[in-house]
């Protein structure tokens, strides 16, 4: 393994070690969302290593299914980066190699994000590590808080604090809405509801992942808080069809309070929307207390691939203090491991120290049927979420769903062992 000063001078010089004797070619698939994480990580690699990765980004909702299609077909890719979420699923269908004894080695092991950690146990066995982080915070417009009489230093730690400066901040008019978020994306909803629900002592499955948990007062009064700003119209009319396209470009708009939105955004508004002043907060509990949906991508090696040993020597050096500091965070991306979040870039951007926090500290639900329950347009999760929030049926949404969640659950997971 290089030193930063290596790395750096490699790249200077554009050192190319390609086609070297007895190098190999180590196919890595990714989500092209994940473009501009992975190429400079690669180029990196490439200029600083005999053995040589090749980038494939895969579109990203093809992603699974060609992933799968892959590895039926005897030619997976040697390594992978794939949604934390769906790791389990994988791992149940025995198409991931085991990685415990190597990933256990390593000596920043428990310093790993631990939701990445927990998703990519199967049976308690280790099939991947984490890649990359995301948490979800609460987005906040400092000049639309001073326009609405409100603290910009003090943004809203209960609900009764966000729905009380949502309503200030419509009032302002001219098009001015409090709150947003978006109404038909079953996924950012898991990402940016789900949490308030955490934070308010309730749950949507079971620890172990087999029972559905829907059925509670925690839930029920989540939803019920969202009804509530939807009806005296402190959220957009545009946010019940939204399917996730304006996630975070209605915060960009400058007419929108609040937001809940991940990490990414950080950079983005700082690049692009520098007239927005923006603060970040924790999403908050009913009455107290915070939580996040700790997000990403986790690194693994299918069944099947023809260079598992230089596949796990690329997966650690992507874990290394060089590329979590060097590469990830110098470009605005949350290192994965706790002990390298406070670095010297995150000092002088402490949004991303809280965002950084926030997955840390964060959850992710741990199914081998995430998709069906959570993800999938016409899955229970979503028809839960609008049932309660767009026609006020909040007990009716809440009984049918954890109906559906529990005959989905009841099912073997697809490709099971």
């Amino acid at each position: 393994m290089l030193g930063r000063r290596s790395v750096t001078t490699a790249l200077a010089a554009g050192m190319l070690v390609s086609g070297a004797a007895g190098a190999k070619t180590i196919d890595f698939w990714i989500r092209a969302y994940n473009a501009g994480l992975a190429e400079p990580l690669v180029k990196a690699y490439n200029a600083s290593h005999t053995d040589q990765v090749k980038l494939n980004l895969v579109p990203n909702d093809q992603f699974v299914t060609k992933l799968g299609t892959a590895i039926a077909g005897g030619n997976p890719p040697d390594v992978i980066a794939i949604d934390l979420i769906y790791v389990p699923s994988f791992a149940a269908a025995g198409q991931m190699e085991n990685l415990t004894a190597q990933a256990k080695k390593l000596p920043f092991f428990n310093q790993l994000s631990p939701s990445h950690v927990r998703l990519a146990t199967y049976q308690n066995q280790v099939y991947a590590v984490p890649f990359s982080a995301e948490g979800s915070v609460l987005y906040y417009n400092k000049g639309l808080f001073r326009q609405a009489g409100l603290d910009p230093n003090k943004p809203p730690r209960t609900w009764t604090e966000v729905y009380n400066a949502a309503k200030k901040i419509t009032a302002l008019g001219n098009g001015v809405k409090g709150f947003y978020f978006s109404g038909a994306c079953a996924g950012c909803n898991a990402f940016t509801f789900m949490p308030l629900i955490w934070a308010s002592g309730g749950d949507v499955l079971s620890r172990d992942g087999q029972s559905a948990t829907l059925n509670t007062k925690a839930v029920k009064d989540a939803l019920g808080f969202y009804r509530r700003m939807w009806t005296e119209g402190l959220v957009p009319s545009g946010a019940q069809t939204d399917n996730g396209a304006n996630f975070i470009n209605a915060f960009t708009s400058g007419k929108i309070g609040m937001t809940g939105s991940g990490a990414f955004a950080i950079s983005l508004l700082k690049s692009k929307f520098k007239n927005i002043d923006f603060g970040i907060a924790y999403l908050p509990g009913q009455t107290s207390g915070w939580s996040s949906f700790a997000g990403g991508d986790s690194i693994g090696i299918p069944k099947g691939s023809k260079n598992v040993k230089e596949a796990w020597d690329f997966i650690q050096w992507t874990l290394s203090p060089q590329v979590q500091t060097e590469i990830l965070a110098k470009n605005d991306t949350i290192p994965v491991r706790a002990d390298l979040a406070q670095n010297k870039y995150s000092k002088t951007e402490p949004r991303f120290v809280t965002t950084s926090t926030a997955m840390a500290k964060g959850r992710t639900p741990y199914s081998v049927h995430y998709n069906e329950l959570f993800n999938d347009a016409n899955g229970p999760w979503l028809s839960m979420f609008q049932r309660a929030v767009f026609k006020g049926e909040i007990d009716q949404a809440v009984t049918e769903a954890q109906s559906r969640f529990t005959q989905i659950l009841s099912t073997p997971a697809p490709g099971a062992r």
